[in-house]
């Protein structure tokens, strides 16, 4: 495993050498990457698997009340072994080791696959409901007759048609161009909660668009055609958070000052009604600052806030404020964006400190943790991610479930430097 790590790495570096001479192959419609061969691959599998750590992270205690999650794990900081029933939107094998992921993977997984084969560098969201109609006949196709007599197995080949029957309604008469019909559909996906949908997919294509965050965020409410309101907008932030996460130079205050501008669909100009993401950002700024504010103060009155111990005793004010934000759903898409944004700020943007805050929060919390760790992953970077953490998702994800992570990495990474400089490499040397 960490030999063909080291070839993707070897392989950039001459693509890189490459890359430096002069070529009158460039495309100009496509601006230069800000950031080297190697850093990109790095940054890309940084996000695929730190979204899966955060997936599996959560995956045991997914839609738990907090107090079970404390009375069966204590305070979780890392894997555990996933023991639960399986269904369409999470586990697919029961009594699955750590580091088995949910639909939040397989999501990146199938999202990457459709970037790594659209021709175009403006996607395409006619293709991308093509490739869910595809890989939802597939999984139709895959279950017969004789299936029937073995309940078993039929179930197991019915989790794969499950999980995409939703999106397929809305899918089918998206590319037939009966927008009516793709209209009622929308309304009534997931009973028309306003749920998480492109955020599953969302920092993915971020992570396409290195450090261009105006288009990663276009580009991302292109795609978000699964959401209604203003969870597209956030779907397209998500994507706009994980792109600029690829500039190695990035901090997080500057990340959140980038964030604030950015407005391509002029959300903020709405009469009467104002950018609710841009009050999400608001709310969770003020909750990072009452939770500061109140452990300055425990710590002494006039003392500087520097910082506490990461426990769940320590958390209760932040969780407590966030509890004043729930929605009906867990999955709400608002909902999980504050999560993840309050998260991210408490712990100054610290991967694994993010990650234990969402997950012991309870709720929507393997979707919350993936979301943050694709963005903090891509920030990271895959080398400096937790070494037992990220080798056991790598392993348990490949031979449990069938999702190579490296490989999806190394096809994503070989799209990416193809459209930029026309350049490509045999990811399978």
């Amino acid at each position: 495993m960490m030999a063909k790590i080291r070839v993707c790495y070897f392989v950039f570096f001459l693509s890189f050498l490459f890359s430096c001479m002069p070529s009158s192959k460039e495309d100009p419609g496509h601006p230069p990457l800000q950031i080297s061969k190697a850093e990109l691959y790095d940054k890309i599998l940084g996000m695929l698997v730190g979204s899966a750590i955060g997936d599996a992270m959560g995956a045991p205690t997914e839609m738990w009340p907090r107090q079970e999650i404390v009375s069966k794990f204590g305070f979780v900081t890392g894997l555990d072994s996933v023991i639960r029933d399986v269904s369409p939107e999470g586990v697919w094998i029961k009594n699955m080791p750590p580091g088995g992921t949910t639909d939040d993977t397989r999501w990146k997984k199938l999202i990457v696959e459709y970037l790594v084969d659209e021709p175009d560098h403006k996607l395409d969201p006619k293709a991308f409901s093509q490739k869910i109609l595809h890989t939802y006949d597939h999984a139709r196709a895959e279950i017969t007759p004789k299936d029937s007599l073995d309940s078993l197995v039929l179930e197991q080949k019915t989790l794969p048609v499950l999980w995409l029957h939703e999106w397929a309604k809305a899918a089918n008469p998206f590319v037939l161009g009966d927008f009516p019909q793709y209209q009622d559909q929308l309304s009534t996906f997931y009973g028309g909660e306003m749920v998480c949908a492109g955020l599953l997919y969302g920092p993915a294509i971020g992570a396409f668009f290195p450090v261009d965050v105006p288009k990663a965020y276009n580009e991302a409410f292109n795609l978000a055609l699964f959401d209604i309101g203003y969870a597209r907008d956030i779907t397209a932030l998500s994507a706009a958070w994980t792109s600029l996460a690829m500039n190695k130079e990035i901090k997080g205050d500057s990340m959140v000052s980038v964030i604030e501008k950015l407005d391509p669909k002029s959300f903020s100009e709405a009469r009467l009604v104002g950018r609710t993401a841009q009050r999400i950002l608001r709310h969770a700024q003020d909750i990072d600052r009452q939770t500061r504010e109140s452990f300055r103060i425990k710590q002494g009155k006039d003392s500087t806030f520097v910082g506490f111990d990461w426990t769940p005793e320590n958390l209760q004010p932040a969780y407590a404020l966030l509890d004043k934000h729930l929605q009906d759903m867990p999955f709400h898409a608002g909902e999980i964006y504050l999560q993840v944004l309050t998260a991210m700020l408490v712990a100054d943007f610290d991967f694994e400190k993010t990650l234990q805050f969402l997950v012991n929060y309870g709720r929507d919390n393997d979707t919350s943790a993936a979301i943050a760790g694709a963005i903090l992953g891509a920030r990271t970077g895959f080398k400096k991610l937790p070494d037992q953490m990220k080798q056991k998702v790598l392993e348990v994800n490949k031979e449990k479930l069938g999702i190579d992570l490296e490989e999806l990495a190394c096809k994503m990474n070989e799209k990416i430097l193809r459209l930029h400089t026309n350049t490509s490499y045999d990811s399978t040397l």
